[in-house]
């Protein structure tokens, strides 16, 4: 079975030809497999959205190639599966939003691709059931909080049955509470065996994935799981990028003599770690040794 998305040196170039050419993606080789959880992060300039843009055919490779579910995203047949197979979330949920009542936009996909009219009741009622806005179903998408936009969204892509979800920086307009809807509601798709790309810029929501590839200058600087990842605090600075918060506490507490263990990413995970220190252990130590 081949990999659900590929890229095999992957470049693109923006205005190419001409003298205000920019190089958006650098010879990006990677594959990512049906269920993952993959976060990529870097900073603005960095190629994140440009690479996401490639794995459901929105752009075409100036050099390299990409696949997803085996088909060459060149191939003008394969555009209308590939894009069945990788839906996109994109930051601004009003952009996305195109009936007036909520079922109405639900339904817009699966009416394009043909589905009979009792499927696609039957798909919207599922997918609003999955994100957690069933009651909302003939509301007015213009009355709904940030979050909830975003998951009404999320639903109108999931009622086309994709294989993987595609998110654009989905929660950079949202509030906290809105940011907290989408990433729960992300993290159960997963669960449920739906492959998720999260394209962020927020640490601490990359340190909720599976693996995470981190990008500068169009090419990919690490890649791994988060533990691995965040364990590599310098090449992250380099990057610009910093830590997740708790990675970062516990590395402070590192450097103040604690002897916690790698990989922390969680608060429960801190919590347990400081609570199996043996007494005396938590105390801190300046650089003379005099407590």
């Amino acid at each position: 079975m081949p990999p659900l998305i590929e890229t095999r040196n992957l470049r693109h170039v923006y205005n190419a030809g001409t003298t205000s050419a920019v190089v958006a993606v650098d010879g990006i080789s990677l594959t990512i497999n049906q269920g993952e959880f993959v976060a990529i992060v870097g900073g603005n300039g960095s190629g994140k959205s440009t690479l996401a843009k490639h794995f459901n055919a929105l752009l075409l490779p100036t050099g390299g190639e990409v696949y997803v579910d085996g088909r060459d995203t060149r191939t003008r047949a394969s555009v209308w599966d590939i894009r069945q197979r990788v839906g996109m979330v994109f930051q601004n949920p009003d952009n996305q939003l195109v009936a007036t009542v909520v079922e109405e936009d639900v339904a817009f996909g699966p009416e394009n691709l043909g589905v009979p009219p009792a499927e696609i009741a039957a798909r919207v009622e599922e997918a609003l059931r999955t994100v957690n806005m069933l009651e909302y179903r003939r509301h007015a998408p213009h009355l709904l909080s940030g979050g909830q936009k975003q998951r009404v969204a999320i639903a109108g892509i999931l009622a086309m049955r994709p294989q993987c979800l595609v998110l654009d920086e989905a929660t950079t307009m949202l509030d906290p509470q809105g940011q907290r809807e989408v990433i729960e509601t992300i993290r159960r798709l997963n669960a449920s065996g739906v492959t998720v790309i999260h394209i962020t810029h927020a640490m601490d929501e990359a340190a909720l994935a599976h693996r995470v590839i981190a990008l500068q200058d169009g090419r990919i600087g690490l890649d791994g799981p988060p533990a691995d990842v965040f364990a590599r605090a310098e090449d992250l600075e380099r990057m610009g990028l910093a830590l997740p918060l708790i990675p970062a506490l516990a590395r402070r507490l590192r450097e103040d003599g604690i002897p916690l263990p790698p990989g922390i990413l969680s608060v429960d995970q801190l919590v347990d770690a400081v609570s199996a220190l043996r007494p005396g252990q938590t105390a801190r130590t300046n650089p003379n040794g005099v407590h």
